[in-house]
């Protein structure tokens, strides 16, 4: 082999080592670039996003919580005491980022729970927005919370998915998101589909008869599979006529009477 062909043959590996390296980077690059630029799964624009879209969106958290065990009782702190010491000792996706609005007198307070991509295998994983509450106080009448609620745009067809109990309205929208499954802890994810639904509570209960003037206490948006209600949750979800309907919003108006749920009496 002369001198030259020996030279041509070196510089073609070093080309091609080149050229597999280039690849490599500019894989890791676009990687990195559909990681940071994530996109909602829905309509509603919030579930999906992460933490650092949501904050460019809304601003800084106004505070910050903590939930205890699987109870609705949240430690509150300041988003400078929770950067600075409390989030290094929980798990990142514990801290819930809480906002604050006063509309048409009702106080209306959201928080974001996230889920982190464990994936990244770092100690502080991006969070994704995997649920929206938010909270009335006082109750709002379920007719009154798509004038607090911009992102709360309920189906008005009459065959939309819909499902009660004596505490909950639950009503799904849209059609499934394939990638929804990420934000989603149930087992067995991947093998349902997940879809945009609002779940509606309320601290005293449901009436028997539902209707537009029914207290509403919190909104919830998440994304839940109507495949998992049809199955195994069918004897705990009723279904009924979606009460967004035009056809619901027809029917007399009653306001409704709610029993209040007996609470113990403690000594002091």
């Amino acid at each position: 082999m002369t001198l030259l062909d020996q030279f041509h043959k070196n510089n073609l590996s070093w080309l091609h080592l080149l050229a597999i390296t280039v690849l490599f980077c500019l894989g890791m690059v676009i990687g990195s670039v559909a990681n940071s630029f994530a996109q909602p799964y829905f309509e509603d624009g919030l579930l999906g996003l992460t933490q650092e879209e949501l904050r460019t969106q809304l601003g800084t958290p106004m505070a910050i919580r903590s939930r205890k065990a699987a109870l609705r009782v949240f430690s509150y702190y300041t988003y400078t005491d929770w950067q600075k010491y409390f989030k290094n000792l929980v798990s990142p996706e514990n801290g819930e980022d809480v906002y604050t609005y006063t509309r048409h007198g009702i106080q209306v307070r959201y928080s974001f729970t996230y889920i982190p991509d464990l994936n990244e295998g770092q100690d502080f994983p991006t969070l994704y927005v995997r649920r929206c509450e938010i909270e009335f106080s006082p109750a709002v009448s379920l007719e009154t919370i798509q004038s607090l609620v911009p992102e709360f745009v309920p189906p008005s067809t009459p065959s939309a998915p819909a499902f009660r109990s004596n505490l909950w309205v639950l009503v799904f929208k849209g059609p499934p998101a394939p990638e929804a499954s990420f934000i989603v802890k149930e087992r067995d994810r991947e093998k349902l589909s997940w879809s945009l639904a609002y779940q509606m509570f309320a601290v005293n209960g449901i009436p028997d008869t539902l209707s537009a003037k029914t207290p509403i206490d919190r909104l919830e948006i998440s994304a839940q599979s109507l495949q998992l209600v049809q199955g195994r949750q069918r004897l705990t979800h009723e279904p009924i006529h979606n009460p967004f309907s035009i056809d619901f919003q027809q029917q007399p108006d009653e306001t409704p009477t709610v029993k209040s749920i007996p609470r113990p009496q403690y000594e002091e």
